[in-house]
């Protein structure tokens, strides 16, 4: 017979056990580090190379482009994560509906294989990248390398990089995100550590958010099996076991195991420049409103600018997060004169998200039978609500669906745009402002040239050859990273104040903005080799442009009786300036992958990685329908409105019906008159064609032109997975502009 004693004894052994076990797996134990991976050791064939060269030298040749002949144009993606960014792992685990770890030899294999890149940058999250993972990043980038031959005449260049990934919760604290590439790859020619936003960890062990997200991970796991779940909370403890550098000390002083921070890009900058090596330091996403704060614009970030053009000469225009390009005089919030942030009235093209809500209230108080003027007075406190929730206003009207909030918050009449639309951190806005604070200097201003990459975080590099499998080759699927939606009833007033601020701590609506991501941009350089230091020089000089991701080419130049001046130049100039504009458009894709990627890749490989479709172009180009040229006036005085400034576009060249190729020129005969400063670049743009998420919500509209019902692109169901959300759009590249600046 059994005592009780015993069955004591044996009960806490359990109970010992199970807790055992569970601490064991909230630790990370169980898991697995992720390794660098197993890169494929053949690079393209020089046959195929070669192939892209020789046609680009026929379209050149055909329609006279100003290039010389022994530049070439060659496509790249200055933008790309692996797993080893903490967002990148997220999508990849079961949960989302991820496909597994994409460590970075994924990137290598999917950059020159699948997408036949030139070239391309490893770009994951500086925020948490441990000592190991940034030894493995060197090592994925130095085989990758070793692999493409002849480093003069390489297939591939692979370049070192990291993501300095900024949210501030205020306008005047809110930097953005901005790509760190390195020119070189060797230990004593790089930082010895990525450089970090943060002045603490992340996600760092006392911080109480990681335990419950480690306990969440546990309890989603299904039947797929558990160890993806172990293997991220392991990556999770990885990090959480990092230290903080000592501030005060020189970046040499330093041990290569402790987690550096510079917090502004002012100090960014100075770290980078304290270690002495090329750099580039390229912002991206500044118009999408997923974190960026409603009123954030580029002047204080040009105010606190020593050196604009050496330490940003690049910004990413195109992703595979939206065009950051256009900018509109419309506003989601503005200040009163008491400092106060209020919601901004909509306009006939614009409706403010935090207006919409106060609709919502509105109707439902009407609904519920309230006098009219009870139920202004809740759309009124219901916006006032909406602004001080930050960016997290969704979660104070109880009960609604993504369908309710309408197109609301977006820019309905751009191109492709990002979610939220923040339009004084557009191009175009920073192109126009300049800084006025040093009386007896020069006044600062940008002078970017232009690039699109992917943004892409399931270490596919270039993905937008190619318009299919939504949920792989974009990151629709960060819809499914919001918190559990609490399910509640519609109410007629806002629950602000019974949740009080923590709401803001519940984030964005990430259901929505699954409607707005892509496959991604291109950055393309006028480059005079292959080499990573022609490419390089290329970058440095701004002799580059973006795409959408088509291959479009692109020459733009000044044209005078004695040079062409290329794209990206400044110059100087008291008579009226001649442009001229060569394209050809892209090639036609032919369905699967070409013999080159077949001989080298396993199959295997070519299904799971790139879908089965790779850069397989026929000998056919699109067509090329038009190129608008945009013309900015860049401030001569601080109040000087910028709307006025920016002329989008200012010139629209037909081209011939039906043609692959455009060759126009243009003046602008009012430069003389104008006698200021003037920027000038090119949009040439292909006839419409299918395109991921193009329709973003896909919205109904009445007869006035206005929103009346959308239907999202979910990143799981309702919307089927085998559901692309095409729709037309029309692909197109972007020259960086050329600065001709008033001398007379």
């Amino acid at each position: 017979m059994i005592n009780k004693r015993t069955i004591s004894a044996t009960l806490a052994v359990i109970v010992v056990t199970i807790v055992a076990l569970l601490w064991l797996s909230v630790t990370g134990y169980f898991g697995r580090l992720q390794p660098l991976g197993e890169i494929v050791a053949s690079p393209r064939s020089a046959d195929s190379v070669q192939e892209r060269s020789e046609a680009q030298k026929t379209a050149q040749k055909k329609m006279g482009a100003s290039v010389p002949v022994e530049k070439q144009i060659l496509f790249g993606d200055l933008h790309a994560h692996t797993t080893f960014s903490f967002d990148a792992f997220n999508l990849s685990l079961p949960l989302i509906g991820g496909e597994g770890a994409h460590p970075p030899s994924d990137a290598c294999d999917f950059a020159r294989h699948c997408a036949a890149l030139d070239f391309w940058s490893i770009n994951d999250h500086a925020e948490g990248l441990t000592p190991r993972q940034w030894q493995i990043t060197k090592d994925a980038v130095r085989q990758c390398n070793a692999i493409a031959g002849d480093p003069e005449d390489p297939d591939m260049v692979s370049f070192l990089g990291w993501e300095w990934t900024q949210i501030g919760q205020t306008p005047e604290t809110h930097y953005g995100h901005k790509n760190v590439v390195l020119k070189h790859t060797d230990d004593d020619k790089v930082p010895a550590r990525p450089i970090s936003s943060r002045e603490q960890l992340f996600p760092n062990a006392e911080d109480p958010y990681t335990w419950p997200m480690r306990l969440l991970m546990l309890a989603g796991a299904g039947a797929e099996g558990r160890q993806p779940y172990h293997d991220f909370i392991r990556f999770i403890q990885e990090r959480s076991e990092l230290s903080l550098c000592d501030a005060n000390k020189s970046v040499h002083e330093l041990p290569a195991d402790c987690q550096e921070s510079a917090p502004t890009p002012t100090e960014l900058f100075g770290k980078l420049d304290e270690w002495g090596h090329p750099y580039m330091v390229i912002p991206h996403g500044t118009t999408w409103g997923f974190y960026t704060p409603p009123r954030t614009s580029w002047d204080k970030q040009l105010l606190a600018h020593k050196d604009p053009d050496r330490h940003e000469s690049l910004i990413e225009v195109f992703s595979g997060h939206g065009n950051t390009e256009q900018y509109r005089s419309w506003r989601p919030r503005y200040l009163e004169d008491n400092g106060q942030e209020v919601c901004a009235a909509p306009t006939d093209d614009y409706l403010p998200e935090c207006w919409r809500a106060g609709q919502i209230i509105e109707a439902r108080c009407l609904d519920e039978g309230e006098a009219s003027d009870i139920c202004a007075e809740r759309a009124a406190a219901t916006r006032a609500n909406f602004v001080l929730s930050k960016d997290a206003g969704h979660w104070s009207i109880p009960g609604t669906s993504v369908e309710d909030w309408l197109n609301s918050g977006q820019c309905t009449d751009c191109y492709m745009p990002a979610y939220n639309y923040r339009p004084m951190n557009s191009v175009q806005y920073g192109l126009a402002i300049r800084d006025f604070s040093d009386p007896g200097a020069e006044p600062k201003r940008f002078r970017w040239g232009m690039i699109g990459s992917s943004d892409g975080h399931t270490a596919r590099p270039g993905t937008g050859y190619k318009e299919f499998k939504r949920r792989n080759m974009s990151d629709a699927a960060m819809g499914n990273l919001g918190p559990p939606k609490f399910l509640k009833d519609p109410e007629p007033k806002s629950t602000f104040t019974l949740m009080d601020e923590s709401i803001a701590g519940l984030g964005p609506n990430f259901e929505r903005f699954s409607s707005f991501f892509g496959t991604g941009g291109l950055v393309a350089v006028h480059s005079a080799g292959r080499s990573r230091d022609a490419i390089w020089s290329a970058l440095e000089r701004k002799e580059v442009y973006a795409t959408s991701g088509d291959r479009i080419l692109l020459w733009f130049d000044l044209v005078s009786d004695e040079d062409a001046i290329p794209m990206g130049s400044s110059v100087e100039r008291s008579a009226k300036p001649k442009f001229r504009v060569r394209v050809a458009g892209a090639f036609e894709q032919k369905p699967g992958c070409p013999p080159d990627t077949l001989t080298k890749m396993p199959a295997d490989e070519i299904e799971s990685l790139c879908g089965g479709e790779c850069y397989n172009p026929s000998d056919k180009r699109k067509v090329i329908d038009r190129i608008e040229v945009v013309r900015i006036l860049p401030q001569t005085r601080p109040d000087e409105p910028v709307e006025d400034l920016i002329a989008d576009p200012w010139r629209t060249l037909p081209c011939p019906p039906g043609s692959s190729t455009c060759a126009v020129e243009f003046e602008d005969d009012d430069f003389t008159a104008n006698k200021r400063d003037a920027v000038y670049y090119v949009r040439a743009i292909e006839e419409a064609s299918p395109t991921i998420n193009a329709a973003n919500l896909r919205c109904e509209y009445d007869e006035n032109g206005q929103c009346i019902k959308v239907n999202p692109c979910f990143a799981g169901a309702p919307t089927s997975e085998t559901d692309d959300c095409l729709a037309p759009a029309e692909e197109r590249a972007w020259s960086s502009p050329i600065f001709v600046d008033w001398g007379g």
